[in-house]
């Protein structure tokens, strides 16, 4: 057993910030921007502010059960097994879905920045369902991803992008950033909503905690770095895109607004080199809740049971599972708009970080944490819970009511799967 945990700190946040980075900055910038205007780097603040808070649970939790399972094993130990832990994993797959379509939405828009201007639409939605379809064989194979070559993955598209903030910092136009163009408050808070997603990656390092080194210490050290270090990232980042481009100038280039804003001080080649990298971390967040994430929370869904370590990224056990999840991710990349799916993966996440926190509550003696943190943390969500769904309401009754859908599906399967098939779920630490 010693032998397989050979996983460091820096190997185990690379998984989180491998997820976090290939998941916001590319994919929904140019969307945030419309909510948030020239402070979406004030919004970045916000939602990582909440996620830190968040961690602490995922902290404490991880290392008290440390598990393959992450926050589905910490809700089986707060609520126990029932329709209530069972509906929250298949929520949180369903998540993965919604979270994957977005990745794959955000390579697609990059990609065609490749071809002719002016080519035909249609290669939008070839490219996103193409490179789904590019990593379900490759999972099919039976492909593994290993700490160490996404640590590699990762360093290349941070480097990319700190260098992208460097250059473009020194380049900035104070104008674009005065405060006096900031919009309402409630529009940071809702543009907060749009970009929380980008923070949703960090939750995969408790998969990883049982390959770890040293849990007991490096697994805090590896979520609070992962967020810390991401959100120092998105922030430079946005200041970068935001005082090099006018707000017109993001929205006219939304769905690539990275590789426009490198444009001004880089040139043609800035623009190609930011499109690649987009490309490169769409990948790379496909490649890590494709094999991990989504992978575990459907094979406990299924059969009641996670994986064993060595099992944990193939879906062998279930190719079925590959499909079907590959399947939706597709009808919602080509079907939903990118707004609509990124409210829904950061809605939905959000209902399992509450429910994370409400089981820590009740398994303070166990973990020993502070519960002013955690409800702080739980207060803070279910806040930004009630923005979310104040936005969608004034903006997208048919965002929120496919949320209150998939919601009543997800609970209603469970219960229906646990009626016909008698399947428990079984935790994997006592």
């Amino acid at each position: 057993m010693a032998e397989t945990k050979a996983m460091g700190l820096w190997a185990a946040a690379s998984i989180g910030v491998g997820a976090m980075v290939g998941a916001g900055i590319f994919s929904i910038f140019g969307t945030a921007v419309q909510i948030s205007g020239n402070a979406v780097y004030v919004s970045f603040i916000i939602a990582g502010l909440i996620a830190l808070l968040n961690t602490y649970s995922y902290a404490k939790m991880g290392v008290r059960y440390p598990s393959a399972g992450g926050p589905v094993e910490f809700m089986l130990k707060g609520f126990g097994d029932g329709i209530l832990s069972g509906g929250l994993n298949l929520l949180l797959w369903v998540g993965y879905v919604f979270g994957l379509a977005l990745y794959a939405k955000g390579f697609s828009y990059y990609a065609v920045t490749f071809l002719p201007a002016g080519s035909a639409s249609v290669w939008t939605s070839f490219f996103a369902t193409a490179i789904i379809l590019a990593f379900t064989a490759i999972n099919f194979r039976g492909a593994k991803t290993v700490g160490r070559s996404e640590l590699f993955i990762v360093s290349i598209k941070v480097g990319i992008l700190l260098l992208f903030a460097a250059a473009g910092i020194f380049y900035i136009t104070p104008g674009n950033l005065s405060t006096s163009a900031w919009p309402t408050p409630k529009n940071l808070f809702f543009g907060a909503g749009m970009v929380f997603l980008a923070y949703q990656g960090f939750g995969l390092i408790t998969n990883a905690a049982e390959d770890m080194k040293n849990p007991e210490k490096n697994l805090p050290r590896a979520l609070y770095l992962s967020v810390v270090l991401v959100i120092i990232i998105y922030v430079s980042v946005s200041l970068a895109v935001i005082g090099n481009l006018s707000i017109p100038e993001v929205q006219n280039a939304q769905d690539y607004a990275l590789a426009a804003a490198a444009k001004p001080f880089l040139g043609d080649l800035g623009f190609k080199i930011m499109a690649f990298a987009a490309l490169f971390s769409t990948s790379s967040a496909i490649n890590a809740s494709l094999y991990g994430g989504a992978n575990v929370s459907y094979l406990l869904a299924k059969d009641g049971e996670l994986p064993e370590i060595f099992e944990r990224k193939v879906w062998h056990r279930s190719p079925e599972g590959l499909f079907i999840t590959s399947g939706l991710v597709i009808l919602c990349a080509n079907f939903l708009q990118l707004e609509g799916i990124g409210m829904l993966a950061s809605t939905s996440l959000l209902i399992v970080y509450v429910a994370v926190n409400v089981s820590h509550l009740r398994l303070l003696k166990e973990t020993g944490a502070k519960s002013y943190i955690i409800w702080a943390s739980l207060l803070s969500s279910l806040t930004f819970f009630g923005v979310l769904l104040y936005y969608e309401f004034m903006h997208s009754k048919t965002t929120l009511g496919l949320l209150g859908f998939t919601v009543f599906c997800c609970f209603a399967a469970e219960w229906t799967y646990r009626k016909y098939s008698g399947r428990p779920i079984k935790e994997r630490t006592s």
